[in-house]
């Protein structure tokens, strides 16, 4: 833990993060001529002619202010929604809402014009998972003096960029893409729903934050520890489904990559089943 309550940043968190950070300084320092040509353009044929701009774009980003926004948004949420997809399929939605966010810029081009480069549409497809996970979650989010649920401060941000791109403010700043993030990580969990009750993602209130904990739990452990509850019918099949997740997690990565919280989790079980 930091000293303000943050998590550890999680495997694919941390690589994503020293990614960005590298493109932005060589193309600061060293090849700056070559950002354009890693930009996405929202236009038919620039867009199929320079096909690679599809995932190139959410690596460059316009200063070291967008990159911080953007990153300290992935590390305060992106750690919480890793841990509980798993490393791979949390790399795999965060570039597939990465795409969403440059289809829809592409479906809409009439409203999103110039070039869009940054990691927003990715970050924001990774928010909006948080709040499926963890729709009551309360996060401090800068300039609000007040914590406001996760749910709540998507769907806020969401509006706004639906507002900003109709009107067409011109800002310089992606709203379409945003949405088109937000949209696909939405989509997917539909999808995910849709295909079964077992696959669809269980949402539970815990308390991580965005910027500071407001949760005196949270500052004494590194993840929030899961409960196991009492055991109805439903209570029983989120236990199972995040017991078959550690499992698989165990399997994949070695117990190794356990959190303590995650443990203590799988221990709690144990007893359970021994009594």
């Amino acid at each position: 833990m930091s000293i303000y309550g943050l998590p550890r940043p999680t495997q694919w968190v941390w690589r994503l993060i020293i990614a960005n950070a590298v493109a932005l300084l060589l193309l600061t320092a060293l090849v700056p001529s070559l950002a354009p040509n890693l930009a996405f353009t929202p236009a038919l044929p620039d867009a199929l002619r320079h096909p690679w701009t599809f995932v190139t774009y959410m690596f460059v980003h316009a200063g070291l202010l967008h990159l911080a926004f953007n990153m300290l948004v992935l590390y305060s949420l992106g750690t919480r929604v890793e841990e509980r997809m798993g490393s791979r399929p949390f790399i795999l939605y965060y570039l597939y809402c990465g795409l969403g966010g440059a289809l829809f810029s592409l479906g809409l081009s009439s409203i999103q014009s110039g070039p869009i480069e940054g990691a927003s549409a990715a970050v924001l497809g990774v928010a909006v998972a948080f709040a499926m996970f963890w729709p009551d979650a309360e996060l401090m989010a800068f300039p609000l003096p007040w914590p406001i649920r996760a749910r709540t401060l998507v769907i806020s941000l969401l509006l706004l960029d639906l507002v900003l791109a109709l009107l067409k403010v011109g800002d310089g700043v992606a709203h379409v893409a945003h949405l088109g993030g937000a949209v696909f990580g939405y989509l997917f969990f539909r999808f995910q729903a849709l295909a079964g009750p077992g696959r669809a993602p269980r949402a539970r209130i815990e308390r991580p934050v965005m910027v500071q904990s407001v949760s005196r739990e949270l500052d004494r452990a590194d993840t929030p520890v899961p409960r196991v509850p009492r055991a109805t019918e439903r209570d029983r099949d989120e236990t199972a489904i995040e017991t078959d997740r550690l499992l698989d997690k165990i399997s994949g990565q070695g117990m190794a990559s356990l959190t303590p919280a995650e443990r203590k989790f799988l221990n709690e079980v144990s007893k359970k089943k021994r009594h």
